[in-house]
């Protein structure tokens, strides 16, 4: 008996359990764009607290830094959902 996750041979084809990469969010655009646009305006609320402190020529805090680093992960992970880059992926075979 194989361990769980055991990989099969490399020879063979592909068993009854072998899937294809599922696209995110099932391949439904509408789920991708309004949850990827929410994100994306989340990111630029969070940023323009500091934003607006640094206009008023008051220096950034390491709060304020770490605000602006999190809002650019938040954006960076709406860009993500939004371009689904890995249900776009197709695998060549050798």
């Amino acid at each position: 008996m194989s361990p769980q996750g055991a990989e099969a041979a490399p020879g063979a084809g592909p068993g009854p359990g072998a899937a294809s990469p599922r696209p995110l969010f099932g391949g439904c655009w509408s789920c991708r764009l309004l949850s990827g646009a929410g994100l994306l305006m989340a990111a630029i609320w969070v940023y323009q607290g500091p934003r607006n402190l640094m206009k008023k020529g008051i220096p950034p805090s390491m709060g304020a830094i770490a605000q602006i680093t999190f809002a650019a992960g938040l954006g960076a992970w709406a860009i993500v959902i939004l371009a689904d880059p890995v249900g776009s992926w197709n695998r060549r075979n050798p």
